[in-house]
């Protein structure tokens, strides 16, 4: 018997915004390999259950070609001897969605259809883990990345797919979104193998945005003041980036120091050159020398005037302890 990516997924669209995308999670290994397809401009498919994986390529090149959604469905469907095992949605340019859900699909399998969104699955807990999506994406502000990873959780805390859980994905697409505007490939993210894939799916978007993607509002940067440069010196101190005093002052050596910082966390996309820092940028730096200061303080604590004494000196107010078995004083 063929393994089947028994899943839920959401397919959706936001034309104002120029993106379309598709996120899944499934008791299924690897279902970023299977599941989702999309293209700027043109739509977005899941297709599961049985999937047809040449829903994805056919249902775009239909997508491309001007017929709506509903159309493109019917198309895929039709001539498909095993459609009764399959499910599909589909979302177009214009925001249009459809789905499909076959007959001999295992239970619970259906789908929620609703403006520029299609919530579908298989094998569920029950039909509230679609209708919890869709509840989720309609209410969820931001823009489409965000709407379908909490979309996701919510189905999950429905019950999601009744066997449990194994992989996930996140994929976005948007023109010239792709990295060094390449391609539309927005945001491609996969989780292959993990008990819980949808937390590790939001813990890598996490790091992906802050590294690869320009979604903060510019009305969110912060102005360097000296109070700031001075936090910026303290932790680039800490981190060895910054070896001078610490001044307050945002002159050549700081910025020199935190260029080097930006550029080696790979955020060059985030410099800035206006006396400006993203929020996200000074919470990273923030974080990063935090965790090197607990790690010193676990790997070496720190006990006044100890290099002054040196190795094997006797502590304060007393004698180093005799070794075990032996009486008296300790060797000198």
């Amino acid at each position: 018997m063929r393994a089947r990516p028994s899943t839920f997924s959401i397919v959706a669209a936001d034309p104002a915004r120029g993106e379309w995308g598709v996120a899944v999670q499934s008791k299924f290994i690897a279902v970023g390999a299977v599941v989702p397809w999309a293209a700027s401009g043109v739509g977005a498919i899941a297709t599961q259950a049985y999937a047809n994986v040449r829903y994805g390529p056919e249902g775009l090149a239909e997508l491309r070609a001007g017929r709506p959604a509903e159309d493109v469905v019917r198309r895929l469907t039709a001539t498909d001897e095993r459609r009764e095992e399959r499910q599909v949605g589909v979302v177009d340019a214009k925001g249009r969605a459809a789905g499909f859900t076959g007959s001999s699909c295992p239970a619970w399998a259906g789908q929620e259809v609703g403006d520029g969104v299609v919530c579908l699955g298989n094998t569920l807990f029950s039909e509230e883990v679609v209708r919890a999506m869709g509840r989720t994406f309609r209410r969820t502000p931001g823009d489409l990345p965000d709407r379908l990873l909490a979309a996701l959780a919510a189905g999950q805390r429905e019950g999601g797919d009744r066997r449990g859980m194994q992989s996930a994905a996140l994929l976005v697409t948007r023109a010239d979104g792709g990295y060094g505007k390449g391609n539309d490939r927005w945001i491609d993210l996969r989780v292959d193998d993990h008990p819980s894939p949808i937390e590790e799916l939001r813990r890598l978007f996490k790091i992906y945005d802050l590294t690869l993607l320009d979604r903060e509002d510019p009305a969110t940067l912060v102005r360097i003041t000296p109070e700031i440069a001075g936090v910026i010196q303290q932790h680039l101190q800490v981190l060895g980036y910054y070896t001078g005093r610490l001044t307050s002052s945002w002159d050549a050596a700081t910025r020199a120091a935190f260029t080097a910082f930006v550029r080696e966390s790979n955020f060059e996309g985030k410099e800035r050159a206006d006396g400006t820092v993203w929020p996200s940028v000074l919470d990273h730096l923030q974080e990063r020398a935090g965790r090197e200061v607990a790690r010193r303080t676990t790997t070496a604590p720190i006990q006044t005037g100890a290099l002054s004494r040196g190795p094997g000196a006797p502590p304060p107010g007393g004698e180093t302890s005799p070794p075990k078995g032996r009486k008296g004083r300790a060797p000198g």
